[in-house]
């Protein structure tokens, strides 16, 4: 299927045009799983929620939402994005709980997105946070870390989603990573 013939399939969903997501969901699969895979890449090694486990628990959720505008492919991979971002981080929080102060889940938040570059890990439950409180600051910026990191997205999607060149996307994102290294660093002091 076409670009063209997703966005028309996204923007009838968005207009809540009912089971259209049921024809999406064939077309999108693989890029979600490959989403869901990178997300399990970045998470401990005895992690149980399974990639499969998450795009169906992110479809759920995808499939509740009403009367979103989507604008198109990239678009529609960070509001998944931000879902699967969702369901990660109670599954986090629920295995932090269940543990009662055990290990925290950690993630990292490397240069490439997808394995090379630096390998800091960090708790995906402060990560979040820190996501949230880049939001409050720079909307902007946290959208740009949110297509790169959670939606897997390269620099020159990313760029096209937010309308911005590549060169700045990849200035905000080795500024954002920055900002948040160091909230996450000062929030464990």
């Amino acid at each position: 299927m076409q670009n063209r013939d997703l966005t028309g399939l996204l923007v009838k969903w968005g207009q809540g045009e009912p089971g259209i997501l049921d024809q999406i969901l064939p077309v999108v699969y693989n890029e979600l799983h490959r989403m869901a895979a990178g997300y399990q890449n970045r998470e401990r090694i005895n992690h149980t929620l399974q990639p499969t486990a998450l795009i169906n628990e992110a479809y759920l959720r995808l499939v509740d939402q009403s009367q979103l505008t989507v604008q198109n492919r990239a678009h529609f991979f960070g509001i998944a994005a931000r879902v699967m971002r969702q369901v990660l981080v109670e599954h986090a929080r629920a295995h932090h709980a269940a543990k009662r102060g055990g290990s925290v889940i950690k993630v990292t938040l490397d240069e490439a997105v997808h394995g090379s570059g630096d390998s800091e890990d960090m708790d995906l439950v402060a990560l979040n946070a820190a996501l949230d409180r880049l939001e409050q600051m720079d909307p902007k910026q946290s959208r740009l870390v949110e297509l790169r990191y959670f939606a897997g997205l390269t620099i020159e999607e990313t760029a096209a989603e937010l309308d911005i060149s590549p060169a700045t996307v990849k200035r905000s994102w080795t500024a954002a990573r920055a900002w948040l290294r160091r909230e996450i660093s000062r929030a464990d002091t």
